[in-house]
């Protein structure tokens, strides 16, 4: 019986991919459109089996359309397939002068490998390790090479003018915690609001005079916060101004830092006096000098690991180093994103992708000039469908209704849990793509493009699709 079952199944889904592409949205996606004023003109959508066949929906899957952080995806599987799911990223720490009885004559340097995950604990074990090796006091300097990427100027408020807001962070070859400041933002039972900084910061000021906003809802917090900071010297004042609406509980607050090696000071200082070392010199970016000596190393979590923390929360510092990364294949240095970008081409032909349908800029979707179709994202997601990679790029993806930014999409409901889904967001446009299990036990594979100024309201039409492609009618 249960072969009989599967036979029909398999007869059913070979009659419907058999049959020409759709080209008409579905009538409850169109609806929910509607009800949020895009013109389907401004859509794109393509659906398929993962495995090939011809595709089941396709509406203006040709037009390029910004893709915003789906372009992750394309990152994701090149570097799982170039750079490998174990590839591991590794910050070294030398020393140039002599050591004696626990005191550093000279200065202490740590060498970026562009670690996309160096976050300030990982960095606390690698100083760490340097105490254990007996260094207690640096007299001298604490050098920063940061010369493995070579990038061009970094202007934080270039893309949308949020300079503080942390997806505008610089990436960086000595990238620490995604170059972004936290704090815990709690109202107070005496109608306060508290802001507390989570991560070791050494000249860290916080002037803090958020009043608490009563209400039910939790609208943009993040803008009613309000936050500024600036920096002068080797201190960073964090300004929070607003208010904060106290049906919101506790919110973290990522900031971005102004610039890479003041984050790296004001945390290494933090820690270096935890571990009750000494150290009174300059944190400063240098090359490695030619007659420093090696000290000890410390190897990143592997890109598997990584891409789960990039795709599923979409973090575009952690997107941007890994494409970076693909530079430095077979030892080339420094990187370049032009460089990442030539060997990304390379490589697309190989996997049936059109280098021609795409533009790259950055590799994270963080940008107003990458493009895509949503037929050459579908030809991406059957790539890593039959990828041996497969496993490793469908566990980084967000699931419907249970983690990452697929959390609150549809939880408690029948969809949950049925598909891996990466979605995006820029002003005007909201994008998803992924593969989801149907009702009947068939995979399908999707990807779903708006462009138009009043794409935020695409939420209620994605969902719908979900629901649509779930129910296998």
């Amino acid at each position: 019986m249960k072969s009989l079952i599967h036979i029909s199944l398999a007869i059913a889904l070979i009659g419907l991919l058999g049959q020409p592409a759709r080209a008409a949205l579905p009538d409850d996606v169109t609806r929910a459109l509607r009800a949020g004023n895009i013109p389907e003109s401004a859509v794109s959508l393509w659906v398929g089996a993962p495995d090939g066949g011809k595709p089941l929906w396709a509406h203006r899957s040709d037009t390029p359309r910004n893709p915003a952080s789906v372009m992750k995806l394309l990152t994701s599987l090149a570097s799982l397939e170039l750079l490998g799911p174990a590839w591991t990223w590794k910050t070294d720490v030398l020393t140039r002068g002599t050591l004696s009885a626990g005191v550093l004559e000279g200065d202490l340097i740590l060498r970026g490998g562009g670690d996309p995950f160096l976050t300030w604990d990982r960095l606390g074990g690698l100083l760490r390790d340097v105490r254990s090796r007996g260094v207690r006091e640096i007299h001298g300097d604490i050098l920063l090479d940061r010369s493995l990427f070579a990038l061009p100027p970094h202007d934080p408020a270039a893309f949308d003018g949020r300079a503080v807001r942390a997806y505008n962070a610089a990436p960086d070859a000595l990238a620490v915690n995604f170059n972004a400041i936290t704090l815990r933002i709690s109202p107070r039972a005496d109608g306060g609001v508290d802001a507390v900084p989570t991560l070791p910061f050494a000249g860290l000021q916080v002037e803090n005079s958020l009043r608490a906003q009563a209400g039910d809802g939790c609208p943009s917090w993040r803008d009613l916060v309000a936050p500024e900071i600036t920096a002068k010297g080797e201190s960073v004042n964090v300004r929070l101004p607003g208010r904060f609406p106290t049906a919101c509980g506790e919110k973290m607050l990522n900031l971005a830092a102004p610039d890479p090696v003041l984050m790296a000071n004001g945390v290494i200082r933090a820690i270096w006096q935890e571990l009750g070392g000494r150290f009174t010199g300059h944190v400063r970016s240098a090359t490695t000098p030619a007659d420093a000596s090696l000290l000890t190393s410390w190897q990143s979590p592997p890109l598997a690991d990584a891409l789960r923390e990039t795709d599923k929360y979409s973090n575009n510092l952690m997107a941007r180093q890994i494409f970076l990364s693909l530079a430095l294949l077979d030892g080339a240095a420094p990187a370049t994103p032009e460089a990442a970008a030539t060997r990304l081409r390379a490589w697309m032909p190989t996997r049936g992708l059109d280098p021609q349908q795409w533009v790259i800029e950055n590799g994270s979707g963080l940008s107003r000039q990458e493009r895509s179709t949503a037929a050459q994202l579908g030809t991406l997601l059957r790539a890593a469908w039959m990828s041996p990679r497969m496993p490793e790029f469908m566990a980084a993806q967000p699931i419907i209704g249970i983690d990452g930014t697929m959390k609150k999409r549809l939880p408690g409901t029948a969809v949950a849990g049925r598909g891996y889904v990466k979605t995006g967001t820029l002003d005007g446009v909201k994008s998803a793509a992924g593969y989801l299990l149907d009702a009947r036990g068939r995979w399908i594979a999707f990807a779903w493009l708006i462009n138009h100024p009043n794409a935020d309201a695409g939420d209620a039409a994605l969902e719908a699709l979900l629901t649509r492609l779930y129910a296998a009618e």
